[in-house]
């Protein structure tokens, strides 16, 4: 970064005020970006859709629209959730099993089609401010996800960006794997 770069940056931060919230300076910026892109176009791709089209299946097996769209609005709630408690240092929840996460899944996907993107664009904006307010030594605290294992907060933009760029593929409404950024296309599936 060049002084000029930080000059400017500086300036912005000044015209934004002090309720404006940045990323800590050890923040994992690349990933944020790759995620943060992500949910940007997966919610284009949802917005593409028309209410009717969201029970129609999805390119995954077995699976709806409604059901993937589901799993990015929960997914984007838990790590928030996940996030929030590391800012905070209180006790992290219970990880749910597998069986509960696909449950509320399930169920998130019978909500009526306003109500699912709603849940998608709200758990994203939550996500996305708790990801702001962690400060400098929180990225390096490591939690339980899901599967048992423990990671790092700072790897949780990663999982997010992996999880919301193959999801708007299997929306499959015209998502295409060249759209995903080139350090994520290894590890994401086309189904067609």
């Amino acid at each position: 970064m060049s002084l000029t770069d930080d000059a400017a940056r500086a300036a912005l931060r000044a015209r934004q005020g002090a309720g404006a919230r940045y990323d800590a300076p050890s923040a994992p910026a690349a990933d944020l970006l790759l995620a943060r892109r992500g949910t940007a176009y997966f919610a284009r791709k949802l917005g593409e859709l028309p209410d009717t089209a969201l029970s129609e299946p999805s390119l995954r097996v077995a699976r709806s629209r409604a059901e993937v769209i589901a799993e990015v609005g929960y997914h984007a709630r838990a790590l928030a959730v996940l996030v929030a408690g590391v800012r905070v240092g209180a006790e992290p929840n219970p990880v749910p099993s597998d069986e509960a996460r696909l449950a509320e899944i399930a169920l998130g996907a019978t909500l009526p089609a306003r109500a699912l993107r709603s849940l998608v664009h709200h758990a994203a904006i939550h996500l996305d401010v708790e990801w702001r307010d962690l400060g400098e030594a929180h990225w390096d605290i490591s939690v339980h996800l899901v599967n048992g294992a423990m990671t790092p907060i700072r790897a949780t933009p990663r999982l997010r960006a992996r999880l919301v760029w193959q999801a708007a593929l299997d929306l499959g409404n015209g998502g295409r794997i060249v759209d995903v950024p080139m350090e994520l296309q290894e590890g994401t599936k086309t189904r067609a």
